[in-house]
């Protein structure tokens, strides 16, 4: 079944960012994210769940284990189960990315202090 952003289950998080399912089951998740200028989300780990974060718009920074990362459109990088990570978007434009979380990242979810 042919899925887009505009058809997928949306839901917002953290600061007014928004993101659609495009794949959400028990075993993988796919997810378009979008956060405005200067926003951010949470430092956390996840238990199990491995992902790979891929820039779709603008310039994502994200933190991994205390360092940063710049994703610029068409760049990606994975992030490991039990690694700290932390997205930004430090820029005055907004981003667009995807996270692909395998298995899925609910529930999985550690906060860092």
């Amino acid at each position: 079944m042919k899925i887009s952003k505009h058809s997928a289950e949306h839901y917002i998080w953290g600061d007014n960012c928004d993101g659609w399912h495009l794949v959400k089951n028990s075993n993988l998740s796919v997810i378009h994210e979008r956060m405005p200028a200067n926003t951010s989300e949470v430092k956390h780990y996840h238990q199990q769940s491995r992902q790979f974060f891929f820039g779709l718009s603008g310039t994502a920074t994200i933190e991994i284990e205390g360092k940063e990362v710049v994703l610029n459109p068409q760049e990606g990088v994975e992030v490991s189960p039990l690694v700290p990570h932390q997205m930004y978007n430090k820029s005055n434009d907004e981003i667009e990315f995807l996270v692909i979380s395998q298995p899925i990242s609910k529930g999985d979810r550690i906060l860092v202090e």
